[in-house]
């Protein structure tokens, strides 16, 4: 009976809380594990970052939506309330499409700002990201050793 040689199957996966164990554990010819290592670390890491860069601005979002909402609901009161007021019926309709239409820009107004904020968080944490990706191909170029040397950039 041949023995299961597949090195997935017959390693212990509980040795991941353990980083120093892994490099051990897949000793690879020619490749640097522990330099491998600690690049998926930076790599946890800049996720990480652009995860809390994402979420702090959906935060912002979302303080920002309850201002917007407060304003909105005093403002209709307020409009609501002139209409009971005494007047010829042109002038309260007059009125009331000033209204409607500052209403209208106030949401155009909003719903930019509100994009603003979402557009400048998702790019500082694709910045982020990216600026990561392009330092983990230098580091896992780093890690990889041709005739006993490191693999050098081109």
């Amino acid at each position: 009976m041949a023995t299961n040689q597949n090195p997935f199957t017959n390693f212990d996966f509980t040795q991941f809380q353990d980083f120093g164990k892994i490099a051990g554990a897949f000793e690879v010819p020619n490749v640097d594990s522990a330099k491998l290592i600690e690049t998926q670390r930076k790599n946890v890491e800049a996720i990480t970052a652009a995860n809390r860069i994402v979420f702090e601005g959906m935060q912002a979002m979302a303080q920002r939506q309850a201002e917007i909402f407060r304003k909105g609901m005093d403002e209709a009161a307020k409009s609501f309330g002139s209409f009971a007021e005494a007047g010829a019926p042109e002038d309260k309709l007059a009125k009331q499409i000033e209204q409607t239409k500052k209403a209208y820009m106030d949401a155009i107004s909003n719903f930019n700002e509100l994009t603003e904020i979402s557009v400048k968080s998702n790019a500082e944490a694709a910045q982020e990201i990216n600026k990561r990706v392009t330092e983990s191909f230098d580091e896992v170029r780093g890690a990889l050793h041709v005739n006993g040397k490191a693999s050098k950039s081109k």
